[in-house]
Formats: C-alpha cells, sequence, structure tokens
C-alpha cells in the first residue's frame, strides 16, 4: 500500500514539476496551450456527466431528476452572480439534501 502511494506521489509531482519547467516556454494564445485547454475542460466535463447520470455513493441515492435540477439551477446561479464557485457549491448541497429527504 505505502509503495503505491510512494510510486503515485511520485508520478503527480514529476509531472507538475515538468509542467512547470515548461510552462514559460508556452504562450497562452498557442494552439498548443489552447489544446491542452480543452483537453482539460473536456475531461472536466465528461467527469461531471458521469457524476450526475451514474452516480456512485450518497449521490446515487437521489433520483436523475433530481440531480439534473440541481444542476441547472447551480449553473444558472454561477452565471446570475458572475462565476462565484462558492454560492453554487453551497445551493447545490442544500437542494440536493432537501430535495433527497422530501
Amino acid at each position: 500500500m505505502s509503495l503505491a502511494i510512494i510510486v503515485t506521489s511520485i508520478a503527480t509531482f514529476l509531472s507538475r514539476f515538468l509542467g512547470a519547467l515548461t510552462s514559460e516556454k508556452v504562450s497562452v494564445k498557442s494552439k498548443v496551450f489552447q489544446w491542452f485547454n480543452c483537453v482539460a475542460y473536456s475531461t472536466l466535463a465528461a467527469l461531471l456527466g458521469r457524476m450526475i447520470i451514474f452516480p456512485a455513493g450518497v449521490l446515487s441515492e437521489s433520483s436523475l431528476i433530481i440531480r439534473i435540477f440541481v444542476l441547472f439551477i447551480c449553473i444558472s446561479i454561477f452565471i446570475y452572480t458572475k462565476k462565484n464557485l462558492v454560492l453554487p457549491t453551497l445551493i447545490s448541497a442544500i437542494l440536493l439534501s432537501v430535495l433527497t429527504s422530501v
């Protein structure tokens, strides 16, 4: 178990270290940077989609319609509050717990 933690820690820190070394040479407006940005956002979208459609753990106790409803409410709050992340996160936890317990 500790060997797995050590190996994954080395892999994580090595990739971050190499990213920090090469970040000065990559322009923010370059095609490479835009590609990495798109890959990062698409990975995040896929993970969030999987969490909503195929949830695991406590989230699976709520119905799909409740999860989608909370998603749309929180996206609306996010846009309305000019990209504030704290408020939609708190509202989503409260809404999910209230709607699931009803």
